[in-house]
């Protein structure tokens, strides 16, 4: 055991050091956190919205989203209260395809994520595209969890988890920057982990 200030030399880092953000501790469970009841959405009841401002682009119920392409993603995650999760394996559809079927570029720099149970959070549109992001449908190759999210959640797994709204059934394309849920009450209203953007006086 080797005490600060007594080491012969500094200890290069490891691999599992350089994938953990500052403040964060690695968790080899899945802790389940929500602002509220955890909702049952029945995958005949479920369904995604894209909009631009009020005005809905595109509707998709279960099985119409279940037909587009599907991608694969394993990420670390790391959750505002301080843990990480190393490989994180999901499997859904990436908003890139979700607009691609939509038929539309997006249209402002700005979005607004929406779940079922009336929760939202911001996120910008460059940090949804190009493959960072995705519905996702499945965790560890099964469907995911009520308690998780599912039947779908958003991914943005490069953001503080509580980006990856729960329960999602839409996204809101927005002419401003527009708080959610946390961000009204004191949280970053960007939320990067290796910067510790955890609350809004977070630089």
């Amino acid at each position: 055991m080797v005490t600060r200030g007594f080491s012969s030399g500094r200890r290069p880092p490891s691999d599992t050091d350089e994938r953990i953000p500052p403040g964060q501790y690695l968790e080899q469970g899945f802790p389940v956190l929500s602002a509220g009841p955890t909702p049952r959405v029945r995958t005949e009841d479920w369904s995604f919205t894209l909009k631009h401002g009020p005005r809905p682009v595109k509707k998709w119920n279960w099985a119409e989203l279940n037909a587009l392409p599907h991608s694969k993603m394993t990420r670390d995650i790391h959750c505002v209260t301080a843990w990480t999760k190393f490989n994180t394996p999901w499997q859904g559809v990436l908003i890139d395809d979700i607009l691609a079927d939509a038929g539309i570029e997006p249209p402002t720099a700005h979005t607004l994520a929406h779940s079922f149970d009336g929760y939202s959070t911001n996120v910008p549109t460059k940090d949804l595209v190009t493959g960072k992001a995705m519905v996702a449908l499945l965790y560890e190759g099964k469907p995911i969890a009520p308690d998780h999210g599912g039947p779908a959640r958003l991914l943005v797994p490069h953001l503080y988890f509580w980006k990856s709204a729960k329960w999602v059934n839409g996204l809101q394309f927005t002419e401003r920057d527009e708080p959610g849920f946390w961000e009204l009450r004191g949280y970053h209203m960007y939320g990067d982990p290796w910067r510790e953007q955890r609350y809004s006086g977070d630089p």
